[in-house]
């Protein structure tokens, strides 16, 4: 072997690496529907998790990126560590999908039809097709199909390509020595651990090993104990992403590892017991990588059947490895950690900007109930919330930012750029509830009260407020487009009765039946409920907008309003509804 042949090694292994990488991530984004239908039906049923991990982890081809996901999920309070501790189990079963995807690289038969078969005879089709789609056509959806063929195939042929470099090596003592050494069962798992742990992928590690067993240098008794410690190299990325997570998270990252470990010690003790009593004679045959694919899933299958009914001991031990602290610790909302897997990330965002819309709507009834009748404790809440609000537009405004510099779909772009402009208004809903709050409080220091005529006005308004703040969030957390457009009709009869008021006002002012000083209250009300109104608008329009794919949220609304016979027929239920004469 010269250094042409390593030179060529190299570049096979890169491109079998990026091939992983690209299949991988269109995989993930072509599949983000499924991999959130996955996850929605985590369960505390062991067997459900299980099957979850497994799935994911197939989807997506690399347990580590599931693991990882399971880390961001318990830090974020998704999932709770009962939960992850199945998902993880089967994401090791999972993981050896790809073992067996390139176990068919060793076909080997004169037979047409079985010649097919082989990867070096249909990935150039499919490169050819996954470049046409992937050049030539628009749908994003098409194009990630595009970029899964060309991953497979360029993934393919770098393992065609390691092969041949090291096809050379058959002939080199020095090589049939090496994996002599690793016929030691423990030596074997520290290779095994050491390259995995390097490349952060059981998967790539294990193509390398089906890659150099083409030689027929590597036996049985090799391969086998340096499967077994890729186990537990690939849980490095996992132990990487808990730091800084909080506890139930590092013990996510330690159950992973755990399971490894034990997995292997229990893998190990099987193995010299078996050889130490039987030497079976296939221990000195060369691996095939179907017989690698194979020992690969059964070892994996073993680790899980043997550890499954210990979850709940399992779940003890990595309590007292990672002990409860006593400073409190705060659960992140949206952990960095699932920008590996934008899909996924993209959904936390809703769900965080849905309790976002929840809590501003929850503000602003609260304090429509204050001005009936005062409680400190409502005022406090609802500045509590006014906060987490300030807090919600800061942390999703910077997650959204980071999460659009990824590769995503066309629909969660979409998605992305729809809850960058609503966060402002529901933040804004929150604010305008505290200055009714603040009017509130005004109200009752300065010991000033409206006129009968002039309650029953602002109970109009306020009622039409608290219709129209509950048809947007409806809107926005169900994608009800029929709830959207009843909102701009509601918007504007508030407007018109916004003018009408203040015209009632200064009606009671010049005749002496309300003060100065609470006609400034008055005004500030007004301007709080309308601007509310406006930005409930808003949130409806963007709802129209995305469902009609733009994003010019005032001339959707302007051609809603002029040209829509529904949108008067609307007016003028509302009209009849929140009539100030009822």
């Amino acid at each position: 072997m010269n250094i042409f042949n390593v030179l060529t090694l190299i570049g096979g292994l890169c491109l079998f690496l990026f091939g992983m990488n690209v299949m991988g991530q269109a995989l993930e984004r072509r599949a983000g529907s499924k991999l959130q239908g996955l996850l929605g039906k985590l369960t505390n049923n062991h067997l459900a998790g299980l099957l979850t991990g497994l799935g994911v982890t197939a989807i997506i081809q690399s347990s580590s990126a599931t693991t990882v996901m399971v880390v961001g999920f318990v830090n974020s309070g998704i999932m709770n560590l009962k939960q992850a501790i199945s998902v993880i189990m089967g994401a090791n079963i999972g993981t050896t999908v790809t073992a067996w995807i390139l176990s068919l690289g060793g076909i080997d038969s004169s037979n047409v039809i079985v010649q097919l078969l082989k990867p070096s005879s249909f990935t150039p089709v499919l490169a050819l097709f996954g470049i046409v789609m992937y050049m030539f056509l628009k749908n994003s959806k098409k194009k990630d199909t595009g970029l899964i063929l060309l991953g497979f195939a360029t993934l393919m042929f770098g393992m065609e390509t390691m092969s041949d470099a090291v096809s050379g090596l058959r002939n080199v003592p020095a090589f049939t020595e090496l994996f002599l050494l690793f016929k030691n069962p423990f030596l074997g798992v520290l290779a095994g651990a050491i390259l995995t742990a390097i490349l952060q992928s059981s998967s790539a590690s294990v193509g390398i090993l089906q890659a150099l067993a083409v030689t027929g240098q590597v036996s049985y008794g090799a391969a086998i104990p340096i499967i077994m410690g890729q186990n537990i190299g690939t849980c490095i990325t996992a132990m990487l992403s808990s730091v800084g997570a909080n506890k139930n998270a590092k013990r996510a990252a330690m159950v992973h590892l755990s399971f490894n470990v034990i997995g292997t010690a229990i893998g190990i003790a099987v193995y010299c017991i078996i050889e130490a009593i039987f030497a079976p004679a296939f221990l000195d045959d060369s691996a095939s990588l179907f017989g690698i694919a194979v020992a690969h899933s059964a070892f994996n299958i073993f680790c899980t059947a043997i550890l499954f009914p210990c979850g709940k001991l399992l779940e003890k031990l990595v309590c007292k490895l990672v002990p409860d602290s006593d400073a409190p610790e705060k659960i992140a909302e949206l952990d960095e950690r699932l920008l590996n897997t934008p899909p996924i990330a993209m959904e936390r965002c809703r769900s965080v900007a849905f309790d976002m819309a929840r809590d501003s709507v929850e503000a602003l009834q609260m304090a429509i109930v204050l001005l009936d009748t005062y409680s400190p404790e409502i005022a406090a809440r609802i500045r509590e919330i006014e906060d987490d609000s300030d807090r919600y537009e800061d942390i999703l405004g910077s997650y959204l930012v980071k999460l659009s510099s990824k590769r995503i779909s066309e629909a969660d772009s979409n998605d992305a750029a729809m809850l960058l402009k609503l966060i402002g208004d529901m933040e804004r809903i929150s604010d305008h509830a505290v200055g009714i709050v603040a009017a509130a409080e005004e109200m009752r220091e300065k010991k000033l009260s409206f006129s009968p005529a002039a309650m029953h006005e602002l109970k109009v308004l306020c009622n039409a407020v608290t219709e129209i703040s509950r048809l947007a969030v409806e809107a926005f957390i169900n994608n009800d487009i029929t709830a959207a457009r009843r909102v701009e009709p509601l918007d504007q009869l508030i407007d018109s009765l916004k003018e009408d008021l203040r015209s009632r006002h200064i009606i009671r002012l010049q005749q002496g039946d309300c003060s100065i000083e609470a006609g400034f209250v008055w005004s500030d009300l007004l301007t709080d409920i309308n601007r509310v109104a406006g930005h409930c608008s808003n949130i409806a329009g963007c709802v129209l907008d995305i469902t009609h794919q733009k994003m010019n949220l005032h001339e959707s609304l302007r051609a809603w309003r002029t040209n829509s016979e529904e949108f008067r027929e609307e007016y003028e239920a509302y009209s009849k509804r929140f009539s100030l004469n009822n």
